[in-house]
């Protein structure tokens, strides 16, 4: 058992002095959000049959042949060629 004595820290007090301004806490009741995106929103999927075209389906169920740019456009995540679309894919179908 050792017989050294202990520092006593007991009466030891500390106080923070700070030279830095304080910033009044941000008011942010009047922040307002919206989100904007350029996706294109999709209201139904198509499966593709034998012999099907882009345009044939544009055609079917977006009302006009031309429309197959939407079509890819929706899709580019699995059609690197328009005219290479495959029976069995299943397609995004964008809004008119």
């Amino acid at each position: 058992m050792s017989t050294e004595k202990k520092a006593d820290f007991s009466g030891v007090t500390g106080s923070v002095d700070s030279t830095a301004q304080q910033v009044p806490k941000a008011d942010f009741s009047g922040v307002s959000a919206s989100v904007d995106s350029t996706a294109e929103v999709v209201d139904a999927t198509y499966t593709v049959e034998k012999g099907d075209t882009l345009s044939k389906i544009a055609k079917q169920h977006l009302g006009d042949a031309n429309a197959w740019q939407k079509i890819f456009d929706a899709n580019r995540d699995q059609l690197d060629d328009p005219d290479r679309i495959q029976p069995g894919q299943v397609l995004k179908l964008p809004t008119r």
